[in-house]
């Protein structure tokens, strides 16, 4: 098994995830660390065995045995380094979202196209076993013609760093563009996208609320000036229809799971009520005049896929996936498509907003704008 030599730029708490993963799957081999604080990347490189580490990203790039990069930054920062990486000839894995804005991430995704390279966007929820079940189902013609879906995002009070966890960066427009549309609805609406086999939006409408209280002294410090509530509708080019309610901090109880309805079947997914919650995946059906709303045992699928299919453990998770992509196991999954298709969903959200009414895809692709931060 060919060994894939990765360069991580960026040490922070996702840098640390995605090393953590790395050191758990075969064939993934860190050869480099980069991040502007210095210490922390040597106390990080330290811990992974990782054997050189920069504070210049450039300089990593310069190295001919590193075959990928991973770029951990936060959004407005995706865009310049994954350009960089791609032109230096490394295949690029970055985190979600895929930019800060539309105009960001499609030349991303152009760039990897004119250097052949491949663009992998971290999209967890694709490779979870109630996608993977949705996915059956759909495939198998069991909800018939799919017309309407929804996506759905919950946490009663989790608001980064003002409610506890996270950093300020999650809260500020130049570091991260949106709120919980761009930080949890990514995961949520691209998994939709995946399902539905990634239909074209035409028009988009939507709105954002900031209405909860928070501590003064937080809000001041953390420049609060994003969403903690999004709202979306979208139509697609094939009358395909889907409704976004995502939220950070909501005074509800709880919220449905996401759900796709078709006309012989329906699916429900487990609701996202600060993390998945297991055991909540349901199929909805008329059988025989019959209405049926069948549970499955997930686990034991999954052991029977993962056992009888063939490079299944590829879709164990997004770093399993791009592994097993660059040593040419499996097709990559158009994750940057799909990706670039939620931000411009997310987009038109936000413009739907500020105008007060729907907005097209059209004007959304001129009007996108970079947001891109200088490196």
């Amino acid at each position: 098994m060919r060994k894939i030599r990765i360069g991580v730029i960026g040490v922070g708490l996702i840098g640390k995830t995605h090393l953590n993963n790395y050191s758990k799957i075969e064939g993934a081999d860190v050869v480099a660390v980069c991040d502007i604080n210095e210490q922390e990347a040597r106390n990080v490189a330290e811990h992974f065995n990782v054997p050189n580490v920069y504070t210049d990203f450039r300089e990593l790039l310069k190295r001919d045995d590193i075959d990928a990069v991973d770029v951990c930054l936060h959004n407005n920062f995706h865009a310049p380094i994954t350009i960089a990486a791609l032109e230096a000839g490394k295949h690029v894995y970055c985190e979600k979202p895929i930019a800060g804005t539309y105009y960001d991430g499609k030349k991303m995704l152009d760039v990897a196209k004119e250097c052949g390279k491949l663009l992998h966007i971290q999209l967890a929820t694709l490779y979870l076993k109630e996608t993977k079940a949705a996915k059956i189902l759909i495939d198998g013609g069991k909800l018939g013609k799919i017309y309407h879906a929804r996506s759905t995002g919950f946490r009663r009070r989790g608001r980064p760093f003002v409610d506890g966890y996270g950093t300020k960066a999650f809260t500020r427009k130049e570091t991260a563009t949106g709120g919980a549309l761009i930080d949890m609805g990514v995961y949520h609406i691209a998994q939709m996208l995946y399902l539905l086999d990634t239909p074209i939006p035409k028009r988009i409408s939507g709105k954002v609320y900031q209405e909860m209280e928070m501590d003064p002294a937080r809000r001041d410090e953390s420049g609060f000036n994003v969403e903690e509530l999004a709202l979306g509708f979208v139509k697609f080019e094939n009358g395909l229809t889907l409704d976004i309610m995502e939220a950070w901090s909501v005074h509800l109880g709880g919220m449905e799971g996401s759900s796709i309805m078709g006309s012989t079947g329906g699916i429900r997914l487990s609701p996202f009520q600060g993390g998945p919650q297991p055991n909540a995946f349901s199929f909805h059906s008329t059988v025989c005049d019959m209405d049926f709303d069948s549970t499955v045992d997930l686990d034991a699928a999954n052991y029977r896929w993962s056992t009888l299919g063939k490079n299944a453990d590829a879709y164990d998770s997004s770093q399993h996936h791009w592994i097993a992509a660059l040593q040419e196991k499996v097709e990559l999954l158009p994750t940057a498509e799909i990706a670039l298709q939620t931000m411009l969903i997310s987009e038109g959200i936000y413009l739907s907003d500020q105008r007060g009414e729907e907005v097209s895809v059209e004007e959304l692709e001129v009007q996108s704008q970079s947001t891109s931060v200088t490196v």
